[in-house]
């Protein structure tokens, strides 16, 4: 069940959402206060775990196949039996988790563009922090009423913040926060309440480190400890049933960018995507990951499985997958292959997956201009060169990158030979 906790706690609102966005949170809104991140935890014979789905093993093993499932897109199926579950414990807030967790992972793919399903995710999420809440006011050493109330606050926010609703969102983060807090005297029980710590211990000093406007802010938040954060979240990968999958993905995510290291998350890619062969999401960050450290055949094969999906309407290939995939076998085809009018091809419909998904300031959208004036160039048609090298001048934000300088010296030259 990994995704369990995909920005599990205040990292919701603050890490999820697009940096710009976060000084835009308003100025009413007050961070919480300083909670420690230490391990604080309670001997295992010391708690009353009887009732926890979480840690139950018939419960895992029967879900096993439904996280299988939802990973990989075959939503129906995962649903089908989250609603079983349901209908045996109608008053916990797992399945009701769980079926928003299916919500999220059919807006995951559009990079949370597609609004369709919000409405049911925040439903169920809920109605998983109504159980989770009444569980906990019965007993206040429920930390797995505290883990489902962290996640789902957690979830709540993150999807907030996308919309840009930044009152939700920071209230639900703050209590996301706080319910983390009271869980992580669990952290002995089992590795899945180690998650949202880990996350945490990594975040907290990376955000710091890399949006210093918002160092004031976080002196309220945990400290943090990033090697330390990374060390939990291998062993969360190795150990974790239901948290697993999601600690390999953030592992994966970070190595890739924001450690650098790309040679470590390829492994991780790759398991994912064998794992869940039909997760468009994980396919193309294979594919990512591939095409960054010149493992060229992997790229194609994969980018090209990618686009065949996306035409039979494989539930989950959306425009994203696609802008991927074309751009990537348009650079091959460019780089690799010569081919230069099939290169157009494929860079012009990445182009149009970009266009289709509102992403058109950067990335693949800005890289396919620049190529496909390359070509224009190389093939002396200069109105088509200049067309293409515009949309580059015009919207690469780096003025200093040789990108945009290219653009504006060619147009400037074409001009004066126009």
């Amino acid at each position: 069940m990994s995704c369990f906790l995909r920005f599990f706690l205040l990292l919701a609102c603050w890490v999820g959402a697009a940096p710009a966005a976060l000084a835009q949170v308003p100025d009413t809104a007050r961070p919480v206060r300083n909670i420690q991140l230490a391990p604080v935890e309670v001997a295992p014979e010391a708690i009353d775990t009887k009732g926890w789905l979480l840690m139950d093993k018939d419960i895992q093993l029967e879900l096993e196949g439904a996280m299988h499932n939802l990973y990989n897109f075959k939503y129906d199926k995962a649903e089908k039996q989250f609603r079983s579950l349901k209908r045996r414990y109608p008053e916990h807030p797992m399945p009701y988790f769980l079926l928003g967790l299916s919500q999220w992972w059919k807006i995951v793919p559009s990079n949370v563009q597609t609004k369709q399903f919000d409405k049911p995710f925040f439903a169920y999420m809920d109605s998983a922090i109504v159980r989770g809440e009444a569980l906990y006011a019965r007993d206040p050493r429920n930390y797995e009423a505290c883990f489902f109330l962290s996640a789902a606050y957690g979830f709540d926010a993150r999807l907030h913040a996308e919309r840009k609703d930044w009152r939700k969102a920071t209230v639900g983060s703050k209590r996301a926060l706080a319910y983390l807090e009271k869980s992580q005297e669990a952290n002995g029980l089992s590795p899945e309440f180690l998650f949202g710590q880990a996350l945490m211990n990594y975040y907290a000093p990376w955000i710091s480190d890399n949006y210093p406007l918002l160092r004031p802010v976080l002196l309220f938040f945990p400290k943090g400890n990033k090697e330390l954060g990374l060390r939990q979240l291998r062993s969360v990968a190795d150990n974790g049933f239901y948290t697993g999958t999601e600690a390999r993905m953030f592992l994966m995510k970070i190595y890739l960018n924001s450690e650098d290291k790309p040679a470590e998350a390829l492994p991780l890619a790759r398991q994912l995507a064998a794992q869940y062969p039909d997760n468009g999401y994980f396919q193309r960050f294979y594919a990512l990951v591939s095409y960054n450290l010149g493992q060229f055949d992997e790229c194609e094969r994969v980018s090209r499985d990618i686009l065949d999906k996306l035409g039979r309407g494989y539930p989950g290939y959306e425009s994203s997958c696609g802008k991927y995939a074309t751009y990537f076998l348009g650079s091959l085809m460019h780089r690799k292959y010569d081919d230069l009018n099939r290169a157009k091809e494929y860079y012009q419909r990445s182009i149009v997956f970009a266009e289709a998904t509102g992403e058109t300031s950067a990335g693949f959208y800005l890289y396919a201009h620049l190529n496909l004036a390359r070509i224009a160039d190389q093939q002396d048609d200069p109105a088509a060169a200049a067309r293409y090298y515009a949309v580059v001048e015009d919207k690469w934000e780096d003025r200093k990158a040789l990108e945009y300088r290219e653009a504006k010296l060619y147009l400037r030259q074409h001009r004066r030979a126009s």
